[in-house]
């Protein structure tokens, strides 16, 4: 996109701004979700439910993977955006370079530590010696590919950043489509089980990473590949790690939350109590993928209007993003009291963990409504360069509330005579609730303040 058609982002009325680069967003990301529940599907129904369970295990380590890509990608994004708005593009431009050699450098050196350090990690992440073959299977092929899977996360912050929402979102349709058809050949054709779901997910990445550069090696981009750009510079390494550190221990907390619950799950219920956290958890992934759209829509609008000091734009994108989020939520939630059995049979066909699961899902699911007005919030902070702000409020609801609860309320029911794993499961619902009260004090101090400067 040209230079001066960026600066619709401060001219456009904002509703149809926010239409125009969400929704896009949004098919994206409700693809990209589907990397993960198509995989889970396959698996579960190709192989079996500690297939699924080892699946379930495997996710913090993939999550702590993706972390570090966020790190790089979502910090050069809201960069670009900032710097988009000061007019800055010589800087902007940089920043792209920048994304490519620090994607690649972290990226291997996970892919390193994960490889030599696989078996002990699984285990610490509440592997047991059943499910551990499944989640190693899984995971060396997805480390093997992990600086693959970096560049394509953040070359598609990068379109969005710059006026290409659309492209990002045919990157990641290509990609989950291209992912779909290789799942049933590798899983059922092939017989390569929870491997070959993990290799039509690297291959799926190699053909959109294929698409995303020919759009930044067309010099008529507003940033773009070329010489004399390929290198480290301290001042934008360091504030796109600055800005990227708020989502990167978002992630690495919520990595740790997920370990902690799944060694709790398997203390009191086993690895089918696994299972039933990660078919959940599933199909939370796929509605918290449609906020994750809306913010992604956000980003730009509110990175550029920062940048311009034009703060009633941003206040107002804020609001609209909220509300919408919170109807999106509130779809998740019911679902969850009405017809959970029909999103668990979607997963498996193992009827004792279908009827297990049933009331834990509803349980988890009974705060969901609050749960978009948060995420929200944490990702406008991080859009506007105020990472501190946004790791205050995920690093509460995540270490300060989520973590005791999960080790604490199953102790208390257990006291009072009540079956301590229910305590693991309320654990969520009630952290959800109190993360959203705090994020509403939070923000609702800094509009008024950003009302008045505009």
């Amino acid at each position: 996109m040209s230079a001066p058609k960026i600066t619709e982002l401060g001219t456009q009325p904002v509703r149809g701004l926010l239409l125009k680069y969400a929704l896009p967003g949004i098919i994206a990301m409700t693809a990209s979700s589907l990397y993960n529940m198509v995989d889970s599907i396959f698996i579960g129904h190709g192989v079996g439910a500690m297939a699924l369970s080892g699946l379930t295990i495997a996710k913090p380590f993939m999550d702590i993977c993706a972390a570090f890509g966020s790190l790089v990608g979502v910090g050069a994004s809201s960069l670009v955006a900032i710097k988009l708005g000061e007019k800055d593009y010589r800087s902007a431009n940089d920043v792209l370079a920048n994304v490519i050699l620090l994607n690649v450098l972290l990226s291997a050196l996970v892919m390193a530590v994960g490889l030599y350090w696989l078996d002990p990690i699984l285990y610490a992440f509440g592997a047991s010696d059943v499910t551990i073959v499944y989640a190693r299977d899984y995971m060396e092929i997805i480390l093997w590919g992990n600086i693959l899977t970096h560049i394509y996360y953040g070359l598609n912050s990068m379109l969005r950043s710059i006026g290409h929402p659309k492209v990002a979102m045919y990157s990641t349709i290509v990609a989950v489509v291209a992912n779909i058809i290789l799942d049933p050949i590798f899983i059922f054709v092939m017989d390569m089980g929870v491997r070959g779901a993990a290799l039509a997910t690297m291959l799926s990445q190699v053909i959109a990473v294929i698409g995303q550069m020919v759009i930044f090696l067309n010099p008529k981009e507003v940033i773009y590949f070329h010489r004399g750009i390929w290198r480290l510079k301290r001042d934008i390494t360091m504030r796109a790690l600055g800005i990227g550190m708020a989502p990167f221990l978002m992630h690495m907390a919520a990595c740790f939350v997920v370990i902690v619950l799944n060694n709790q799950l398997k203390r009191y219920g086993g690895d089918m109590a696994i299972a039933t956290f990660g078919i959940t958890n599933r199909f939370m992934f796929f509605f918290a993928m449609i906020v994750m759209g809306l913010n992604q829509g956000m980003q730009p609008i509110v990175g550029y209007n920062f940048g311009a000091k034009l703060y009633p734009r941003m206040v107002r994108t804020l609001k609209l993003t909220i509300m919408c989020a919170t109807c999106v939520m509130g779809v998740l939630w019911l679902f969850g009291l009405i017809w959970p059995e029909g999103f668990i049979r979607l997963f498996t066909h193992d009827e004792v963990l279908v009827v297990q699961s049933v009331v834990p899902a509803r349980v988890m699911l009974c705060t969901m409504v609050m749960v978009g007005f948060p995420m929200v919030v944490g990702n406008f902070y991080t859009s506007i360069g105020m990472s501190n702000k946004a790791i205050f409020l995920s690093l509460t609801r995540q270490v300060l509330l989520l973590i005791p609860c999960i080790l604490l309320l199953p102790l208390l029911f257990q006291k009072i005579g009540i079956t301590p794993i229910w305590g693991v499961w309320w654990s969520l619902p009630i952290c959800d609730a109190m993360a959203a009260f705090i994020a509403a004090v939070v923000v609702n101090r800094d509009m008024r303040k950003f009302w008045l400067k505009g």
